[in-house]
């Protein structure tokens, strides 16, 4: 799923009521918060809806994220998880591969690695590859902007290439970026998110459903690249050459071909209707 969905919604644990709505709308994947949408007194309800709701079927995928390592809450949240079925499991606040592998292994699911501090930074390569079961690592960009004392939230481009490489270096799919809080400014998450996409993210946490259909727009492939990239693939019948000019006499070797094989596999898993509109 990471590397596939445009977009994962966050939706608050203890408001069970939003799930249904969630899973009806546009959004690729749904993301029961345990963490920062839950007041603590209503961690334990959060948790049992949860984990109730992980071992019913859903329409799309329905990870969760839980409370911050090292806590009773997490502790629990990770008890109560641990052989549910859930798709996936978000876990925030990483810096220590040895204790995310711990998680980890108790979980017994896709594991996706929040990394929020100067230290998870440093050891995000680390951590991609602590453990079988950790399929992405990302930014939580509010807290590491936090962390680095830091005001402008594009100071993080360094922490956001280094994020890429360690995943792509540790042979996971391209990670997802993180959220835009600013729910009511849809211009800056579209600007914010092509960038993130040019720079080798795939995917976006959204916070709200005005967000979803921008966002999916980002990271749907438009129709014609669809086509000039299987154009490209049919052409590879026969052909010996390791490199040639096509008839536009444009330059193509492996990396283009790894490209439009990249952008195939996109459209692939995006309806058709979707690409018509990018």
């Amino acid at each position: 799923m990471i590397g596939r969905a445009r977009t994962w919604l966050y939706v608050p644990a203890h408001r069970p009521e939003l799930l249904a709505k969630a899973m009806a709308g546009n959004a690729d994947a749904v993301v029961l918060d345990l963490e920062d949408a839950v007041p603590a007194a209503a961690k334990d309800d959060a948790r049992d809806h949860a984990a109730k709701a992980v071992r019913a079927a859903t329409p799309k995928p329905l990870w969760v994220r839980i409370n911050q390592p090292g806590s009773a809450v997490a502790d629990a949240d990770i008890a109560a998880l641990a052989g549910s079925g859930a798709g996936g499991v978000r876990v925030p606040k990483c810096a220590d591969p040895a204790e995310a592998a711990q998680i980890a292994q108790r979980l017994g699911a896709p594991v996706h690695l929040l990394v929020e501090s100067a230290l998870g930074v440093e050891n995000a390569f680390e951590l991609a590859r602590c453990h079988p079961s950790v399929v992405s690592v990302s930014l939580g960009e509010a807290d590491l902007l936090a962390d680095l004392h830091l005001v402008d939230p594009a100071a993080l481009d360094w922490a956001r290439a280094r994020i890429v490489n360690a995943c792509r270096a540790a042979g996971l799919a391209s990670p997802p970026h993180a959220a835009w809080t600013d729910v009511a400014d849809v211009d800056g998450l579209v600007a914010d998110t092509e960038r993130a996409r040019n720079r080798g993210f795939f995917g976006r946490s959204v916070l709200h459903p005005k967000q979803i259909d921008p966002v999916n727009a980002v990271f749907t492939p438009p129709e014609h690249e669809v086509a000039a990239a299987r154009a490209l693939l049919d052409s590879l019948q026969g052909r010996a050459e390791s490199a040639w000019l096509d008839e536009r006499g444009r330059f193509v070797d492996a990396a283009v071909v790894a490209g439009a094989r990249w952008i195939v596999e996109r459209a692939d898993h995006t309806p058709a209707a979707e690409r018509n509109n990018a």
